[in-house]
Parts: C-alpha cells; structure tokens; sequence
C-alpha cells in the first residue's frame, strides 16, 4: 500500500491547496499556508497517519517534510 501523503502549494488565485498524490481536486484548500498545513496534518492524523509535504510559494520547491503519527518516518535517522 503506498504512503498517504498530502502535499501543500500555492494555487494561481492566491489560496493554499492540500492535494494527494494522482489526485483530481485538493482534499484543502485555505486562504493561508498556515491554515492549509494545519487542515492536512488533522486529515492526516485521523486516516492513520502518512507524509506531509509543503512547497515553497516562490519556486515551489519542498521546503518542508514532516511525518504525521501514527504513521512511521520512513528516515532511519532521528529528525
């Protein structure tokens, strides 16, 4: 089974936006990142964890990668 991830970008009209991996349309969408990332990391926790992802607003780059518990951090090292 793969992962459940979520990742966090900007969208063209300004808002942020939560979207899956091979998904049509975004599980948030939130007028601030900080709303956004907040929303993913409760929909994340309550389907049993998975990797939480936030893109950079300039060049969309991944600034950020954290691992919602339960799920395990796939890293072996601590951080």
């Amino acid at each position: 089974m793969p992962p459940k991830k979520i990742t966090i970008q900007k969208r063209d009209d300004g808002r942020f936006e939560g979207v899956r991996p091979a998904s049509e349309r975004a599980s948030v969408v939130r007028d601030t990142q900080y709303e956004a990332i907040d929303a993913s990391r409760e929909i994340l926790r309550n389907s049993g964890g998975g990797e939480l992802a936030v893109r950079r607003v300039d060049d969309g780059q991944i600034r950020k990668q954290d691992t919602i518990p339960p799920a395990r951090d796939p890293r072996r090292s601590p951080g």
